[in-house]
């Protein structure tokens, strides 16, 4: 094989895209998975060491602050009324929690996308909840809008 890792780097990219389920990425549902897990503080959240190749902790830190930034958010970032990323990482005392909708999107019985707009550039494609391209991760493939 001339290029060994190919076919697992391209897999890994696609899975960053909304599921056919959820409407969240691999990296988001990840995320969820770590609140969930009882991880509240937003700096160890957003770790890389824990994380996929394909974010890194900046990567992270902005998919943890849209995740809390939605009308309806699957997150609470702390206290609501602050929203200045400064304020989310600079205070351990503020905590990530799961909303109603968090816990139902990480047990995989709603879509955040039924909830909120997206508007989100993936390669070069412009994704909207009318032109929203997923991934099942079941069957590995492709979902068109």
């Amino acid at each position: 094989m001339i290029l060994p890792r190919h076919r697992s780097a391209l897999i890994a990219l696609l899975e960053e895209l909304p599921d056919s389920v959820t409407g969240l990425g691999a990296t988001e549902m990840d995320i969820l998975d770590f609140v969930n897990d009882g991880h509240t503080d937003p700096r160890r959240v957003t770790e890389a060491w824990w994380m996929r190749d394909v974010f890194d902790e900046d990567d992270a830190r902005h998919a943890l602050l849209e995740l809390g930034a939605h009308s309806v958010p699957p997150v609470l970032l702390g206290d609501p009324s602050f929203d200045n990323e400064d304020r989310y990482f600079g205070r351990s005392e503020w905590k990530v929690t799961l909303t109603e909708l968090g816990r139902s999107i990480f047990a995989r019985e709603d879509d955040m996308w039924r909830h909120n707009r997206i508007y989100r550039w993936w390669g070069g494609t412009e994704l909207t909840n009318e032109r929203l391209w997923r991934w099942d991760r079941e069957s590995r493939s492709l979902v068109a809008p």
